[in-house]
């Protein structure tokens, strides 16, 4: 397989973190797996791309506003304002992350069942403006 056996870790980090933060917002917004949730996502992405690209991803200029965000969003949830931080934070990854919507958007539509719900009538315009790709009048 393509992937070392630290980014295969990472992965599964990143995964877990993944699933608590889900967990804590589903209950509640329950700081104890929010936290955990932010530190497994954290270090599974360090894993995954490495130190110094995790880094300069977060350091790049462009990305400073998303940067302060998120990290000030994961800051507010360790001191107990969930609800408030996950919001910030949430601000923070649409900063950090909205590049790659579009793609991970066009990789969905190519799999079976999920391409198909994306191209229902009242999904797929929602799925073309996120995407960005244009409509033809043929």
């Amino acid at each position: 397989m393509w992937l070392s056996d630290a980014q295969k870790i990472g992965v599964a980090l990143t995964t877990f973190g993944t699933l608590f933060m889900f967990l804590g917002v589903m209950l509640f917004f329950d700081s104890a797996l929010l936290a955990l949730g932010n530190m497994l996502f954290l270090s599974g992405l360090t894993l995954i791309i490495g130190p110094h690209k995790t880094f300069y991803f977060f350091a790049r200029k462009q990305k400073l506003r998303g940067t302060i965000c998120f990290l000030g969003g994961v800051v507010l949830v360790f001191l107990k304002y969930p609800f408030i931080g996950m919001i910030v934070e949430t601000f923070g990854f649409l900063n950090l992350f909205g590049d790659f919507f579009p793609v991970v958007l066009t990789f969905l539509r190519q799999l079976p069942f999920i391409g198909t719900l994306l191209s229902l009538p009242y999904i797929r315009p929602v799925v073309d403006r996120l995407v960005g790709s244009r409509t033809s009048a043929v």
